[in-house]
Order: structure tokens, then C-alpha cells, then sequence
């Protein structure tokens, strides 16, 4: 017995009435540490990639080493925009869950 098309169509329709909710349950004040925690570590690692990019591609540059120098390039802009993830991470997140809760 098949379904008709404007039963499958409700069914997907239907609004299970799910909201995220702080608090519902325990750890939510470790799992936030945690993860601010790895925030921290990786702008740290970014910092010091930066670092040797910029140290990598000034060396490229004065001995002519053109490898070198491509190579520092490319991780200092790797370096900046994983710095721009990871700084914006928190927004970007929610601005697209704030997006995601007003589709119907």
C-alpha cells in the first residue's frame, strides 16, 4: 500500500520542536573549557607557523632561494587564515545557527 504524496510531504514538514538548551546537561561548563582550551592551543601553534613562514620566506628571498620563498609565502597566508578561523570560529558559528533557526 503505497502513501500518498501529500502524506509524505507532511511528514516532512513536520516540526519535531527541537531547541538548543544550555544546561540540559552536566559538563557543559568542561566541554566549553575544553574547546576554548584547543582555541587557544591552535592560535598558538598558528603564531608560531606564522613565524617560521615569515623566517622561511625572508631567507628564500636573501638567497635567492626562490623554492624557499614560494614555500614562506604560502604558509604565512595558510598561517593567516587559519589565525582568521580560528579568531572568527565562534561568530561564524553563530551567525549560520542563527541562519539555520529561522528556516520553516
Amino acid at each position: 500500500m503505497s502513501v500518498p504524496l501529500a502524506d509524505r510531504l507532511m511528514q516532512l514538514a513536520y516540526d519535531p520542536g527541537i531547541q538548543p538548551k544550555g544546561g540540559g546537561l552536566p559538563g557543559l561548563s568542561v566541554l566549553k573549557n575544553v574547546v576554548n582550551s584547543i582555541n587557544l592551543y591552535g592560535i598558538i601553534a598558528v603564531v608560531g607557523a606564522l613565524a617560521v613562514s615569515l623566517v622561511v620566506w625572508a631567507w628564500g628571498h636573501h638567497t635567492g632561494g626562490h623554492q624557499a620563498e614560494a614555500n614562506g609565502k604560502k604558509g604565512a597566508t595558510v598561517a593567516a587564515g587559519a589565525a582568521l578561523g580560528l579568531g572568527a570560529a565562534n561568530g561564524i558559528v553563530a551567525f549560520f545557527s542563527a541562519l539555520g533557526s529561522q528556516v520553516h
